[in-house]
This record gives C-alpha cells, sequence and structure tokens, in this order.
C-alpha cells in the first residue's frame, strides 16, 4: 500500500530547492529516490507537479506519495561473502574490489545484491528493486567495509547517521606523486562533469559540498644512484569524509594532483615511464588502490556505537610491501 507524506512549508524553512530540503528530512530515502518521485509526478506541490530545481516558500503544501515497493526483481546468487558482522538489523561486509555494489544498467548478476539476496533472503526495500538494503555505496573498483540494512527501521536509521555525519568511514589510499603537506582538508564543489558525462568534477558552482580530511602515512621515492634521476614517487594517505558524494576521494586526489594508484579515470597516463614490477603489481589490484578500511555507525536497535576495521587486499599489500623494500 503506498503511503502519503504532506508537510506544509513555514516561513522558517529556508528557500532552497525541494529535493535538497527533502533529503535533508528523515525520510528515510535518498536525494536521488526523490528526484524520481518528482519526475513521476509522485512529489507535488499545492498539488502541481513541479521539477526538482523548484524553490519552496512559506505556505506552500508538500504533498508525498511513496509508491508500495516493487517486488525484488535482481536474482539471488551463490557469491561468497566476506561477512565482517551479522544481526537481525544489519549487515557489515567486506567487498572485493571489481564487484560492483547493486545491478544497474547492463549489469545484472554477479553484484553485491545478488551475493546478499542468496545470503539472507530479506533485506530492506527502502532502496527499491535494484538496490535491496543498500545504505551507501563504494565504486566497484574499491574495496572495503559496507553496511547493509536488513529492516527498513535500520536503513532509516542508518540514513539519517550518514545526513547528520555522524558515521565513521575511513579509507588507506595509495596515491602517485609525494603529497608534500602531512595532513590537511581539501573542501569544494562535486558535480557531474559538463563534457564527460560519467565522469564528477570539482565544479567552482553547481556542485554538492564535499569534504575530505587527508593524513600521509608514508611515501616511496626510487631514485638513480647519483639522484639525478626519479624513477617513481608515491604517497600512503588515509582519508577520512565528512561527506560522501559519488568518486568523492579518487575526485578529490586527482584535483590537488595526486590521484589514486590504479584509476584510470582522473589519473590516466601515470603509469607511464615506471618500471615493468610497479606496473605489475598495479595491474594485478583489479580496481583501485583505494580501501575502505574503518567502518562505525550506531546501531539502529539499541544505539551502541559499532567500529570494525579490515586490511586491504592482498593486491594493495603486494603493492605497499614492495615500495617499502630498501
Amino acid at each position: 500500500m503506498s503511503k502519503d507524506i504532506q508537510i506544509k512549508i513555514t516561513p522558517k524553512d529556508p528557500h532552497i530547492r525541494i529535493d535538497s530540503f527533502l533529503s535533508a528530512k528523515s525520510l528515510g530515502i535518498s536525494r536521488n529516490y526523490i528526484q524520481n518521485l518528482i519526475e513521476q509526478g509522485n512529489i507535488t506541490i499545492n498539488g502541481k507537479r513541479i521539477k526538482s530545481s523548484h524553490k519552496i516558500s512559506a505556505g506552500e503544501m508538500i504533498q508525498i506519495i511513496l509508491p508500495e515497493p516493487e517486488p525484488l526483481n535482481a536474482e539471488a546468487e551463490d557469491i561468497p561473502l566476506d561477512i565482517i558482522y551479522e544481526d537481525d538489523h544489519v549487515i557489515v561486509v567486506n567487498k572485493p574490489a571489481g564487484m560492483v555494489v547493486h545491478p544497474a544498467t547492463g549489469i545484472k548478476h554477479g553484484t553485491l545484491v545478488n551475493a546478499l539476496l542468496y545470503h539472507c533472503k530479506n533485506l530492506s526495500g527502502i532502496g527499491g528493486v535494484q538496490r535491496p538494503g543498500i545504505v551507501h555505496r563504494i565504486d566497484k573498483g574499491t574495496s572495503g567495509l559496507l553496511m547493509v540494512a536488513k529492516t527498513d527501521l535500520a536503513h532509516q536509521s542508518l540514513s539519517l547517521q550518514l545526513k547528520q555525519r555522524i558515521i565513521t568511514r575511513t579509507y588507506l589510499a595509495l596515491v602517485y606523486g609525494n603529497v608534500k603537506q602531512n595532513d590537511g582538508y581539501i573542501e569544494t564543489q562535486i558535480g557531474r562533469n559538463p563534457v564527460h558525462r560519467k565522469k564528477m568534477a570539482v565544479l567552482k558552482a553547481g556542485g554538492r559540498v564535499a569534504g575530505t580530511h587527508y593524513k600521509v602515512l608514508g611515501r616511496f621515492s626510487s631514485y638513480s644512484k647519483n639522484r639525478q634521476t626519479m624513477y617513481y614517487s608515491f604517497s600512503l594517505l588515509e582519508c577520512k569524509l565528512t561527506t560522501g558524494r559519488t568518486h568523492q576521494i579518487r575526485v578529490h586526489l586527482s584535483h590537488l594532483g595526486y590521484p589514486v594508484v590504479g584509476d584510470s579515470t582522473y589519473g590516466k597516463g601515470k603509469t607511464v615511464g615506471l618500471g615493468k614490477d610497479i606496473k605489475t603489481f598495479i595491474a594485478g589490484l583489479n580496481g583501485f588502490a583505494l580501501h575502505a578500511q574503518v567502518l562505525g555507525f550506531h546501531h539502529p536497535a539499541n544505539n551502541q556505537f559499532l567500529e570494525f576495521s579490515v586490511n586491504p587486499p592482498k593486491t594493495f599489500q603486494n603493492i605497499i610491501d614492495y615500495l617499502n623494500k630498501p
């Protein structure tokens, strides 16, 4: 059965886009889903259809019709999962690099969702037919920790924690180049690249605010005996998110001039001139040298803070071990 929600705009409410306004509410639905509902005519103002860019004004009445969840059309598949934690409410998995999180156009099999459906049968329906239980994502080429909701209540709680920025998310990133500052913070607007629509970019205006803290954990360089020639230079970083935009860490580090190792989208051409050994290690990553290492959140049932940590995959660690050799 569909759900009908009405919200009246008051003079105290900010004069902002309706999709931004609703995504800040505790509705348990993402901004993308809100935009889809607007496009479908399931979100109206004073009974009239509007666009996602509509700026709300005092006195307007927003009506939201949340359709009944559609039956799942993703297939359950017997794919091994590295489960770090599980109870009746949530699952925390260690996703391998190379695995897509949920089905999409042209990708129907082999995803994390396909594996989860086989493993636990019941997942939150808030994410829709293609994204059951999925509260947040990490890129196909990124490895590491991901939390999944089994119930709608858990999904709403974890989504709210993401919006309130109280979830701990720490990544390990190996980048090209010698990062000069020992630590720093970068905050920009990130949005769709105006030329290459499959890429994201730092924009002067029109994007969404994104913040990333970074700290240098190690630097690796190789020179000729007379130190006249540098063969390579890499830095190992710890990155902590204050927001979670698409490709955020990859875009931010590339913007600083230090793209993630193995990321051909934002670091094309960076392997030119590298030795055969290091190229072989990079080719074996099956993605990027980017790993979601630490994940912490408040349990949706008892509010207990849980924190998990996993080491990077062997393909990532192999590069670090090689760079550490004297």
